[in-house]
C-alpha cells in the first residue's frame, strides 16, 4: 500500500485486516485456507485489492475473480526452524517435524523415513510456538514469510530446491482484483514484476493442469532470464518414494503453455500413476 501511495497520491488508500480460516483454527484438521476470507470481501465489493501469499491461492481462482499482478519475488526456498539444543544439520532421528504440506512431507520422507511427521495448522506465529514449547522438534517454513515478518534470526536451515523443490507460486505476492475492474487494475498493473509473474503464471499452469490443490503433493520453480524462462516441476508420492521430476524452457511470453506442457510431460513419465494412487 505505501507504493501505491507514493505513486498515486490523489487516491486515498486503505489497509483492511481480514482474518481467515487459516488463522482462525490452527487445531491438527482444521482449515488451512487463508484467501477464503479475503475474496468473499473482494467479490462483494468491501475491498478492491486483495494481497496473497501466491503459493496460497488456488490453482483456480474464485469465479468473477483475476491475478493482476506480481510483485518482485523473494527467496523461494523452505527453511528448517529448529527446537533449541538440536542442530539444524542433523535432526536426530525419530524427531517430529510439523507440517501441513504433503509436500514437504513428502520431500522429508524421501530424505529421511524416520522422521515423525506432525500434521499442524495455524499461521507462521502459531507455527513456531509449537517448536518453542517442544511439541515438535522442527517445523518447516518458507524464507519469504519468515523474511517479510521480520523473523530470519528463526532459520536454522535453509534446504535446497535440488531436495525440497519449493511449492508453485512460493515466495511471490500476488494482487488479486474483480475481473474487468478497470479504474482499479491499471492502479494494480505498476505493482507488476515481469519475471516473477510469468514463472508464477507457468508453476500455476503446472499446478493446475496436474489438479494441484492440498491433496496432491507436487512442487514446481521457474526463474526468467532475459526472454526465456526455465521451469522445473515435480510430482511425489505420499511417502516420497515415487517421485517423476521434469523440466522445461521456452519464452517467458508462452509462460501457461510452457507449464501445461511440463505438466503432461511428468504425468506421461508416471506422474499420473502417482496421483491416481492419491486419489
Amino acid at each position: 500500500m505505501v507504493r501505491l501511495a507514493g505513486r498515486f497520491p490523489a487516491i486515498r488508500f486503505e489497509t483492511v485486516p481480514i482474518e481467515t480460516s487459516g488463522d482462525r483454527d490452527p487445531r491438527p484438521g482444521g482449515s488451512p485456507d487463508f484467501t477464503d476470507a479475503i475474496d468473499r470481501a473482494l467479490t462483494r465489493g468491501e475491498i478492491d485489492l486483495a494481497v496473497h501469499s501466491a503459493k496460497d491461492l488456488d490453482s483456480r481462482l474464485a469465479s468473477g475473480l483475476e491475478l493482476a499482478a506480481c510483485g518482485r519475488r523473494a527467496d523461494p526456498r523452505d527453511c528448517l526452524v529448529v527446537r533449541a539444543g538440536l542442530s539444524p544439520l542433523r535432526l536426530p532421528r525419530g524427531a517430529r517435524v510439523g507440517s501441513s504440506s504433503l509436500r514437504r512431507r513428502a520431500q522429508l520422507l524421501r530424505q529421511r523415513a524416520d522422521l515423525d511427521i506432525v500434521e499442524i495448522r495455524g499461521n507462521v506465529d502459531t507455527r513456531i510456538g509449537l517448536v518453542r514449547s517442544g511439541k515438535v522438534d522442527a517445523v518447516i517454513l518458507a524464507v519469504a514469510g519468515l523474511t517479510r515478518l521480520g523473523r530470519t534470526r528463526e532459520i536454522g536451515r535453509i534446504l535446497s530446491t535440488r531436495s525440497f523443490l519449493p511449492a508453485p507460486a512460493q515466495g511471490a505476492l500476488a494482487v488479486v482484483i474483480r475481473e474487468n475492474d478497470r479504474s482499479v487494475r491499471p492502479i494494480v498493473e505498476t505493482l507488476d514484476h515481469g519475471p516473477t509473474r510469468a514463472a508464477v503464471v507457468a508453476e500455476r499452469a503446472f499446478s493446475a493442469a496436474l489438479g494441484g490443490d492440498c491433496r496432491v503433493p507436487l512442487a514446481a520453480l521457474a526463474s526468467a532470464r532475459g526472454r526465456s524462462l526455465s521451469l522445473v516441476g515435480e510430482v511425489l508420492s505420499s511417502d516420497g518414494i515415487r517421485h517423476i521430476r521434469a523440466s522445461r524452457r521456452g519464452p517467458s511470453r508462452l509462460a501457461e503453455e510452457l507449464g501445461r506442457s511440463l505438466a503432461k510431460s511428468v504425468l506421461a513419465a508416471g506422474g499420473a500413476e502417482i496421483l491416481a494412487s492419491r486419489r
